[in-house]
């Protein structure tokens, strides 16, 4: 149990003010570009990500809140501390998902001041902190007759990975409210890792990569160097720098990465950056969905070959794309680069948001590109000589889940919402760098200090027009970097009606003048909705596209095509023109929370082609009649919202 108070004075080397740190703090960072800008100076207005962030907050953030009273996963930190309290619940990782939800319930009091959340997270901090052992050690599983097993397996036990989860709990409660109660705990914690753990003590690594971005992280708090070194004993002992490319379990490999961003950021080991370039471009050029997914294989829930990304049989675990966005968040802050901001982008928009209900309570573990109810992946009976059953224990219901015993993904989700605003802006000497574009207005200062305030106004992602409005504190020269999205094909800027000249630098719009209070930048991307193909050595996709308009990719569901076999259509496309036939794009407000949907003219099938045999020859199909129909298409995040039926996002199609 507890042994006393850490003097105040151990908590941090300077006085930190509340809520001035952003989700991953860069500021005296030595090898990052860009510095962070914390959530709460960002204010979401109504748009698309607001609407999200609301639903979370009133009702994902709450709804895993009575859950995990309901599971008796908060009894697990109780029978510590009473016992015979209870028995314990839930799988040994399971301390780590309360954290995420301590992490998303601070990252949205940094948007909201709402007493309603505040005082959930008081009682689950205080629920925690008594767990604690007098050496700090703190972990639920490794109690009473298991204490004698601390350490001894830590590549399938995830204490590190559960000790790395508190330290990012502490260190956002931290940053949101300025108390230091779970600060102190994580410090206490931290502190027995470093006795340990190190140079000639216990060597050893975590199986399960979060320890080593969670240390670097308290070190950026508390100033305590002594959780960098111990982060790099880590990396060293699993070889980070060797790593010639992303394999193994997906959410491993992008927490791992993350830890070796940040722990590049602050030292400049040139071994580590040039394993983080060759990870990250193995991953982006061989090993990504369209979608931003990752992580194909349900096998160990991990990568496969280069190229080996099945739609049907499909991984890409929510928390794989979660990773993939803290990584390349990093990795942008590091170099201000807009490639890896596409990247997030991306994953934000489609990977990740597919993982979330639109009501923000339901979650998706496995995200596939291709469902069918009828599916070897989401046929649940199994055979008469197997009743144990088969497959993966994420099978794909086309149904997103309030609660999975395993508990990641809904907590993550969160978490990730939560946090959202943190990632639209970030500072560096020359001024002001937007990487997103939603409405939202920013109140913060330039690097030398001066304050100003930025508002945006768009339709994003559903228009590619954004106007901003500057308001200095005083007439100050300074530049605004813009991304110009991967997926645009043309743009223009106007400064006060005027057109500007584009000044492009690693994909970012950069526009130096004296701003004045209420200049006004148009920035207008061209979107236009593209017929998007695979590198041919992705099997499955021979002979398909898939559709994407701005950030969005597309997916044809069977409640959008009624009477329509989804999965046996074709799409007419311009032979001349590479162009959609008929395509009509149109703003639907009441559809699925506001989309755009795309019509356009397909093909199916005639019905008498169905009862043809197993194999014919080429022949017989050359004379193959077929049906014209015309199908709709929905952005990805938003399927399996209404009633159960097929889906695809890559489909055939004829010239």
């Amino acid at each position: 149990m507890n042994s006393g108070q850490v003097d105040s004075n151990e908590v941090r080397e300077k006085e930190t003010e509340r809520g001035k740190r952003g989700i991953v703090f860069t500021d005296n960072s030595p090898f990052a570009t860009l510095k962070s800008v914390p959530i709460s100076a960002v204010k979401m207005n109504d748009g698309f990500w607001k609407a999200r962030m609301e639903v979370s907050a009133q009702a994902g953030i709450p709804s895993l809140y009575r859950l995990f009273k309901e599971k008796g996963i908060f009894d697990n930190f109780i029978r510590v501390y009473k016992k015979g309290y209870a028995p314990r619940r839930g799988p040994f990782f399971t301390d780590s998902d309360v954290y995420k939800w301590v992490e998303a319930a601070s990252f949205a009091l940094q948007s909201e001041d709402s007493s309603r959340l505040k005082d959930m997270l008081d009682e689950v901090i205080d629920l925690i902190i008594p767990a604690q052992d007098e050496d700090g050690y703190l972990n639920t599983y490794f109690v009473e007759e298991k204490a004698r097993e601390r350490f001894k397996n830590l590549k399938v036990y995830h204490e590190l990975y559960c000790a790395g989860h508190l330290f990012q709990a502490a260190v956002a409660h931290h940053r949101a409210t300025g108390e230091e109660k779970l600060l102190e705990c994580a410090i206490r914690f931290a502190d027995h890792l470093c006795k340990v753990f190190g140079p000639g003590k216990r060597d050893g690594f975590s199986g399960h990569p979060e320890i080593e971005m969670a240390l670097v992280e308290l070190y950026r708090e508390t100033g305590k160097k002594r959780y960098l070194d111990l982060s790099g004993f880590f990396l060293d002992q699993v070889g980070f720098a060797s790593l010639k490319e992303v394999i193994g379990h997906a959410v491993r490999a992008m927490y791992l990465a993350c830890g070796g961003a940040d722990y590049y950021a602050e030292t400049g080991r040139e071994d580590f950056w040039e394993s983080l370039t060759r990870q990250w471009e193995s991953m982006v050029k061989t090993k990504s969905y369209i979608t931003g997914g990752i992580g194909s294989r349900h096998s160990g829930e991990a990568f496969g070959a280069p190229y080996e990304l099945p739609n049907e049989g499909a991984y890409a675990e929510t928390c794989a794309a979660i990773g993939s966005i803290y990584w390349n968040w990093r990795m942008l802050l590091i170099t201000g680069n807009s490639q890896f901001a596409d990247v997030m982008e991306k994953t934000l928009y489609n990977g990740f948001l597919a993982g979330v209900s639109l009501s923000g309570d339901r979650y998706f573990y496995v995200n596939p590109l291709l469902f069918s109810p009828q599916s070897l992946f989401s046929n649940q009976t199994p055979p008469p000589w197997n009743r144990g059953g088969y497959g993966n224990r994420m099978l794909v219901s086309g149904r997103r889940e309030p609660w999975y015993d395993c508990t990641c993904c809904p907590t993550n989700s969160v978490r990730m919402l939560s946090s959202i605003p943190g990632y639209f802006f970030s500072l560096s000497k020359e001024g002001i760098w937007i990487h997103l574009y939603d409405n939202c207005s920013l109140d913060w200062h330039l690097e030398d200090g001066t304050k100003f305030s930025l508002i945006q106004r768009t339709k994003y992602p559903w228009q590619g027009k954004v106007d901003i409005e500057v308001y200095p504190e005083k007439e100050k020269d300074f530049s605004l970097f813009l991304r110009i999205p991967g997926w645009c094909k043309g743009m223009e800027a106007l400064v006060n009606g005027e057109r500007v000249s584009p000044k492009l630098a690693n994909g970012y719009l950069k526009v130096n003048r004296v701003w004045k209070k209420g200049d006004r930048l148009t920035l207008n991307l061209k979107m236009k909705t593209e017929v998007m193909v695979s590198n041919r050595r992705i099997s499955e996709n021979r002979g398909k596209v898939a559709l994407q308009r701005g950030p969005i990719v597309y997916c044809f569901e069977g409640v959008d095509n009624p009477g329509i076999p989804i999965l046996e259509a074709s799409l007419k496309i311009d032979k001349d023109k590479g162009s959609l036939v008929n395509l009509k794009e149109s703003y639907y407000k009441d559809l699925l929370g506001g989309i755009v949907a795309l019509k356009m003219d397909g093909a199916i099938p005639d019905p008498s082609e169905l009862d043809s045999p197993l194999y014919r020859s080429f022949e017989e199909e050359r004379s193959c009649r077929f049906k014209s129909v015309s199908l709709t298409a929905i952005p990805y995040y938003a399927w399996a919202n209404r009633k159960l039926s097929d889906m695809t996002v890559w489909i055939p199609y004829a010239l």
